[in-house]
């Protein structure tokens, strides 16, 4: 008959340490002890085959290791990105992500925020598609939340991880308007709920002060809304001679409709994106795009939203500065 080993229990980590079982547990997790008695009691625990019962441990410590990412949109591909990376992030640190989507509807997404709290995960990181909601508030009293690309409303949130949109709108009208662009399209998924609202506020007034006209119209983040989108602003007369697009994934749908249309990029119509994913340097021409630092973004996110779940102090807002990759898709107006 196989050999079923007994599994080794904590009192038995105890007396092979000298220590009592509580101060096993605290030393286990890292909590309460010092560093040279985690080290002990986890040799201890390794050479006895002690292995904590997932279950057991999270109703002693009230903790399950488990962290919810509430993603807007995983059509997106920077967001399929940026959840892998927290993912990744998540388990280095000995924690889960829960990874959920929802779908770029705000009423999924409140949704699924309250499953994330009814499941008891010890954080939660959210890209919020309405910063405005109410819940945000009720959450952040039962659960650390951590919000990345825009402060939700109120300042309810334990952390944020925001982006300074002011400068990526700059750094990228006065790129067009150097390249001789005057009327530029803008698309946008913001929503009317986003206090930020990066592309009302800021391009508003950046081309307002550029001399610019500028087109603001709403769009997805998938690929078949984007085109739809970016078909309406391009398929008339006096259209735009650049778009400038707050999503990689849209400015692909940008790509889309020119090539439907018969229309050259940037012949015809300079296109610049906001987030710099991989893809866009393989696109043709290569896409110019405004670049958030995707790894700086992960980091940020999880150690806030560990930091919180530990009772570390911490910073609570973390600002993050844009660059422009400037490729083969922007090029002076008429050329």
């Amino acid at each position: 008959m196989a050999d079923r080993r007994k599994r080794a229990t904590i009192r038995e980590v105890a007396q092979a340490t000298g220590l009592s079982p509580a101060a096993v547990s605290y030393a286990l997790r890292g909590i309460q002890t010092s560093e040279e008695t985690q080290e002990r009691v986890r040799a201890a625990a390794a050479e006895l085959g002690y292995e904590a019962h997932p279950i057991a441990r999270a109703l002693a410590s009230g903790r399950t290791d488990l962290v919810g990412l509430l993603c807007g949109s995983l059509e997106d591909y920077w967001q399929q990105s940026l959840a892998t990376g927290i993912g990744r992030a998540l388990l280095d640190r000995g924690r889960y992500a829960l990874i959920v989507d929802a779908g770029g509807d705000p009423e999924r997404e409140l949704a699924l925020a309250r499953r994330l709290r009814d499941q008891r995960v010890d954080g939660l990181i959210v890209q919020p598609l309405d910063p405005s909601a109410a819940l945000w508030a009720d959450l952040a009293e039962a659960l650390p939340v951590v919000s990345i690309g825009d402060a939700l409303l109120g300042g309810q949130s334990q952390g944020e991880v925001v982006f300074d949109n002011r400068t990526g709108v700059t750094l990228a009208l006065e790129h067009l308007r150097d390249l001789g662009h005057r009327h530029v399209g803008v698309l946008t998924p913001t929503g009317d709920s986003t206090p930020d609202r990066p592309a009302d506020v800021h391009v508003h007034a950046e081309a307002d002060r550029l001399g610019l006209r500028a087109e603001v119209a709403v769009a997805p983040q998938s690929l078949e809304g984007s085109t739809a989108a970016a078909h309406r602003m391009l398929d008339r007369p006096g259209r735009p001679t650049a778009v400038f697009c707050f999503s990689d994934v849209i400015a692909y749908g940008v790509y889309a409709a020119t090539r439907d249309l018969g229309l050259a990029v940037p012949g015809d119509v300079a296109v610049c994106g906001y987030d710099n994913h991989p893809m866009s340097a393989l696109l043709t021409p290569p896409l110019t795009t405004v670049d958030w630092d995707i790894g700086g973004i992960v980091e940020s996110a999880v150690r806030l939203v560990c930091d919180v779940i530990d009772g570390k102090p911490r910073r609570r807002r973390v600002v993050r500065e844009p660059t422009l990759f400037a490729r083969a898709s922007t090029e002076p107006a008429g050329a």
